[in-house]
């Protein structure tokens, strides 16, 4: 049992060990309040930066509480301990900056003057035709 054991404890540090060089891990982080970006080095010598109005729990946090943000995890995860908010950096590297629902409601909320404009006119002929049931 014991020999077991030791063979999984092995097979997972290797397998921490490939992760460790082969996933992207952060460096570095820290708010950028001219750009208002959060700024991400990564320990290939990359970095990525990202505004937060677009992150799900920081969309509307203070340049101090964006400013509060720590490393987890060897650079796996991003931390913001004030707003209780976590990210992997893989997943915001990704594009994932929040759960499915929240990223539908974003995009369902796009806005513009030809939108407006298109609802406007909809609005005149009567509004949006009803669905007619198909047999």
């Amino acid at each position: 049992m014991v020999e077991l054991t030791d063979q999984r404890l092995d097979a997972a540090s290797a397998f921490g060990n490939v992760l460790q060089r082969t996933e992207p891990r952060a460096s570095k982080v820290h708010y950028d309040g001219a750009m208002h970006e959060i700024v991400v080095n990564l320990t290939n010598g990359s970095t990525f930066r990202f505004p937060p109005k677009l992150v799900q729990g920081l969309e509307s946090a203070s340049a101090g509480q964006l400013s509060d943000v720590e490393i987890l995890g060897a650079g796996y995860g991003l931390h913001w301990e004030s707003l209780n908010v976590d990210f992997t950096v893989p997943g915001l590297l990704a594009g994932i900056f929040g759960t499915k629902s929240y990223l539908a409601k974003l995009a369902g909320q796009a806005r513009s003057p030809a939108k407006a404009l298109a609802s406007k006119a909809n609005g005149m002929k009567g509004g949006r035709p009803r669905k007619i049931a198909s047999v």
